[in-house]
């Protein structure tokens, strides 16, 4: 089934986050040590990336480290950090010519310096691109946000310029990693794998979400499309029932 033919263009969903999964197994299962995983995985990062744009999808969200990633062995880090390098600095021309904007969310002063300044580079150089936003979740986890984001609201009830009455859904957003960007209405985890993470924890309180087995350097152009025509035959209710959406 070519499932791109079946998507309706009007239906699709402005934002899309990804848990990225099953680099390491798949090299495992080739006999290969998981940062061969890790390498081909960039290829579908890319496929997925122009995929998102030709369809029209404006922001694509990329769980690409988490803060507990820094508990693997050492040797993994350092080639994920440098292949993070190598791809941003490879893709930047490929970027400009989609027209598409990079930013990245999370505790990005504590990366290492090479990948910071290659990151902050591919930011500058691709800032005044429209068509789509790729955003990469960097030394980031939800609960890591949460806390940056009480603590910024804090600041502003301790120096008396917000009461605590006035905190409502508004003042967290402004205050999350994610302020501007819309929630995201599908969240798609490859791997088998049937957990969110700690990714996004308070943006996708009404995401829909999709698991697949497919493991992450195997998730391809049509896998995608697959994933938002299943979105696309679901019926979101907001906590509404069915006659209400229908009606």
């Amino acid at each position: 089934m070519h499932f791109k033919e079946k998507l309706i263009i009007e239906k699709l969903p402005k934002h899309i986050a990804i848990i990225m999964d099953g680099n390491g197994r798949w090299a495992k299962n080739k006999l290969q040590p998981r940062v061969f995983g890790h390498t081909n995985g960039v290829s579908a990062v890319r496929e997925v990336t122009e995929a998102s744009a030709e369809l029209g999808i404006k922001y694509l969200t990329l769980y690409a480290f988490s803060t507990e990633n820094w508990n693997r062995p050492s040797f993994e880090i350092n080639a994920l950090m440098n292949l993070l390098v190598e791809t941003i600095r490879k893709e930047i021309s490929t970027l400009n010519k989609n027209n598409i904007k990079l930013t990245a969310i999370g505790g990005l002063e504590k990366l290492p310096s090479s990948t910071y300044k290659a990151l902050m580079e591919g930011i500058e150089q691709t800032k005044n691109n429209t068509r789509m936003t790729l955003v990469l979740a960097l030394n980031y986890s939800a609960k890591w946000e949460l806390i940056k984001a009480m603590q910024s609201i804090g600041s502003l009830v301790q120096n008396g310029s917000l009461l605590p009455e006035q905190i409502d859904d508004q003042i967290i957003e402004q205050n999350l990693a994610t302020s501007g960007i819309p929630d995201p209405e599908l969240l798609i985890r490859t791997s088998g794998e049937h957990r969110i993470s700690n990714f996004l924890l308070w943006q996708i309180a009404y995401s829909e979400l999709y698991f697949t087995n497919t493991l992450w350097p195997d998730f391809h152009k049509e896998n995608l499309y697959e994933a938002i025509y299943d979105f696309q035959n679901r019926e979101r209710r907001f906590g509404k029932i069915s006659e209400q959406i229908q009606s």
